[in-house]
This record gives structure tokens, sequence and C-alpha cells, in this order.
């Protein structure tokens, strides 16, 4: 009996394996076989950019977030998502990083970015490789290597980063406001701003995937839980047992209060995230559709303890990285990364 139960199991999750591989060639979307290998890389990015200009820039990248994850791991979240937030506005120029003016509103401190983490870590590792070669190394670069580093630091995949962006010297809130995905979007609003940036339906399961590590805001999921359709209910959704969870945690009005987006492995890069998204606790309204839309994906993950998410979050990464860099004479190299030269 324990080998039938065992046998069963076992087709099962290759029935979910071919499952998944029909999908993913229906929908034109493969696993890379080498993570970064095969996907086009940007005119005027290359592997080992600064070999010559600034020779130990990695290095020295990759120690200072050594020292700060080492410190706190939760840093590992807050890096990731100033990537992700950058390239997605104007790509991935370091827009993100500019502080508003007298005159100008930049992205940080749209609604979208006032939750954004890390600005300290990237000044830090700025100032350590201003120190070693003045007026090299790019402030977007850091932040697409940094975000690389830490997610391997705190058990994640890591992935080839060619290097050689250039800073931008724009920054509107309001462009972040308009092209950012809002936690409140449902699937096809996701779908279309995935889109718009040269990303795949793929690329959006796999990306989100990025919430198995970090935080999120009470004020994300405080409808879902006290007025979902306006009369005081629970979206039907949630796990009840995660939505009583969270009202002993999540009062109506809070907007301050934080919770683990992947309860019990907020620090951990991991598959939990599908995990968390197939037992109905995912805290952003379009977890909750995931499991019709992109069924397969999400069990297949869940249930082979992540079998291919790291290559393909690593695949992913790679592309989100590429998205509008600025390369050559265009744009500059910022001294400080919170404002233009």
């Amino acid at each position: 009996m324990a080998i039938q139960k065992l046998l069963s199991l076992l087709f099962s999750q290759l029935v979910l394996f071919l499952l998944f591989l029909d999908l993913t060639n229906s929908q034109g979307l493969q696993v890379g076989v080498q993570v970064g290998i095969g996907l086009t890389t940007p005119q005027g990015l290359q592997l080992g950019f600064y070999r010559q200009t600034c020779p130990n820039a990695e290095s020295t990248i990759h120690d200072m977030v050594q020292q700060f994850i080492s410190s706190d791991r939760t840093h590992a979240a807050p890096l990731l998502r100033l990537h992700f937030h950058d390239c997605f506005v104007r790509g991935c120029d370091g827009s993100v990083l500019l502080n508003s003016t007298s005159t100008n509103q930049a992205e940080k401190d749209a609604v979208p970015n006032q939750t954004l983490r890390g600005f300290n870590v990237i000044d830090a590792i700025k100032s350590a490789v201003e120190k070693e070669c003045p007026g090299v190394v790019s402030c977007a670069d850091i932040v697409a290597l940094a975000a690389r580093d830490s997610v391997a630091m705190v058990g994640g995949p890591s992935w080839v980063v060619a290097t050689g962006r250039r800073d931008g010297t724009v920054s509107r809130a309001s462009e972040a406001l308009a092209q950012l995905p809002s936690p409140f979007a449902n699937i096809n609003q996701l779908k279309q701003n995935f889109s718009a940036k040269g990303l795949s339906v793929k690329d959006l399961v796999v990306l989100s995937g990025a919430h198995t590590i970090g935080i999120g805001h009470c004020f994300v999921i405080i409808n879902r839980l006290y007025n979902f359709t306006g009369k005081g209910d629970t979206d039907p959704s949630l796990d009840p047992a995660y939505a009583a969870q969270l009202k002993t945690i999540c009062k109506p009005g809070d907007n301050t209060t934080v919770v683990a987006m992947d309860p019990g492995s907020s620090t951990l890069f991991d598959a939990d995230y599908y995990n968390v998204v197939a037992t109905r606790r995912g805290l952003l309204c379009h977890t909750s559709v995931f499991n019709k839309w992109n069924r397969v994906y999400v069990t297949l993950q869940s249930s082979t303890n992540g079998i291919t998410f790291a290559q393909d979050f690593a695949q992913s990464m790679v592309k989100l990285g590429n998205i509008g860099v600025l390369t050559g004479s265009q744009g500059e190299i910022r001294k400080h990364c919170a404002v233009v030269n």
C-alpha cells in the first residue's frame, strides 16, 4: 500500500511537470538551460565592463553588500525591490535614487515608492567604490549588482549581470505612479504592465516569487480583510484562518504595521511563496487569481520545492536588468547617487 501511494505521488508530479512543459511551449515560454545564456545583452553592456577601469568594483560591491546582509538579512528584500522599481520606470538607470528638488518631485517620492528602503546601503556602496575609482562606476550598475548579490546571500540564485549602465538625469514621480505595478492591480493590469517592459507572462509569475522575502504593509490588505465588496466583508479567496490571524495584526486604518509576505521564512529566498499562493495566504490581491490563471506553474513549484524556480527567477532577473539601459555617452556617471552632477 505504501509503495502504491509513493508511485501515485511520483506519477502525479511527473504529470504536473509534463503539463508545465506543455504550458511553457504553448506560450512560447522556455526555461533557460544556463542562467543568463541565450538572452540578448543590450549594446553597450558587457560582462566585466569595469575590468580595466575599476578592476575591484564588483568585489567591492559584493563585500559591502555582505557587510549589510551579515548584520541584518532583511536588507536583501529592499535591495531587490529597489532594482525592480528602478527598472520599471525609465529603465535601469538609477533614476529611483534621485532626490526631489524644489521644481521636481522625483520617483522616490511617488506613493508606490514611499515604502522603499535601502538607499543608505546604495550610498555606502557608492562611497566605497568612489574611493577606489572616482567617477567610473554608475549607481545603476551598483543597484543591479547589489540586488543580485543580496538575493544569493539569503539563499537565492545568482545570475550574470552585464555592466556598463549609465545613470539617468531625469526622475519624475508622475511616471512612477503611472508605470509601476500596483499592489491592488488585477492580473490583466499586471500583464499589461509587464508586457510594456518587454516581460512575458511567465516573467510576471516568476518575478512575483520575489515576495518570498520581505514585508508588506497592512494598508495593502485592509480592504480584503474588512471591506472587500463594500459591505464589511472579507475576501473569500483568503484562507479563513489566515484572514483571522491577519485581523489580529492589521486593524482598520492601520497604515504603518508590517507583516511578512512569506510567513515563517521571510528572510530566506526559497520557493515557499508558491505554497503561500497555493494555500490562499497571499497578501497581494492578484495572488488570489494565480491559482486559477496559472495553476500549473504554482502547483509545480509548491509541490516540488521549487524544482525550476531558481533557474527561472535568474533568467527573468537578467531580462529585468536589461530594460531601457543607458550606455555609451548617454546619461552620466553620478558622483552621488541622490543628485545629478
